[in-house]
């Protein structure tokens, strides 16, 4: 049984907000039937997925969740070329560095600033951290390159991250973000340059996730 349906129905209806006894007499059926396949007890067949699909105008890709755009659409990933033509980026960077766009274009109109400076704080360490990865991967380049020493630079930098985080949850539910209803179509209506990225980011991460759990089950 296909998990990501009963997840991704129920979430459109209530982004929409839709009563489930509305959305069950519109797609013709009962509300208790409506109810099973939110809760994933009942599969549905191909007629009600089609007749769902148009009912919240997305593709039946997305209600399956096969893709993370509600029409289906490709990741497009709208990245300046540089100029020498050097350093040309591949689909899934160019994904990486839209979403952070987004982010930024999220905070930025509205004025948050406690909430910027945490966000850039927390990605600019998560740099930092995976450069040091790299850098110390060959034994040859000089440690002196970094101010911190290796043993503890780390661990530090964790931590770093961990409070940075937590002054991010604390500007964003305290701030002006606690208003801001983000749903599916905001993300789409509000940033249609970084959209795709943004939600074809969050569904390679939860398959990620997702498969670690997995692995870990066993």
């Amino acid at each position: 049984m296909n998990t990501d349906f009963p997840r991704i129905i129920t979430l459109l209806r209530k982004e929409r907000n839709i009563s489930q006894k509305q959305a069950a007499a519109d797609l013709g059926v009962s509300q208790a039937l409506l109810s099973h396949y939110e809760k994933g007890i009942r599969e549905c067949g191909l007629e009600f997925l089609v007749k769902t699909a148009d009912y919240y105008n997305v593709s039946c890709d997305y209600l399956l969740g096969r893709c993370a755009e509600p029409m289906g659409k490709a990741e497009n990933a709208p990245v300046t070329a540089p100029e020498n033509g050097q350093d040309k980026l591949t689909a899934p960077q160019k994904m990486l560095i839209n979403s952070e766009k987004l982010i930024f274009s999220l905070m930025n109109s509205l004025e948050d600033a406690a909430l910027e400076k945490s966000v850039r704080g927390y990605l600019s360490l998560a740099v930092y951290r995976i450069f040091r990865v790299i850098y110390s991967a060959n034994p040859k380049n000089d440690r002196r390159f970094f101010t911190v020493d290796s043993p503890g630079a780390d661990g530090f930098t964790s931590a770093a991250m961990e409070l940075k985080k937590a002054q991010a949850e604390n500007a964003a539910k305290n701030g002006a973000m606690q208003n801001v209803q983000i749903t599916t179509n905001s993300i789409s209506e509000d940033h249609p340059e970084y959209a795709s990225a943004l939600l074809n980011q969050i569904k390679s991460c939860e398959d990620c996730v997702s498969s670690s759990m997995k692995a870990d089950e066993e």
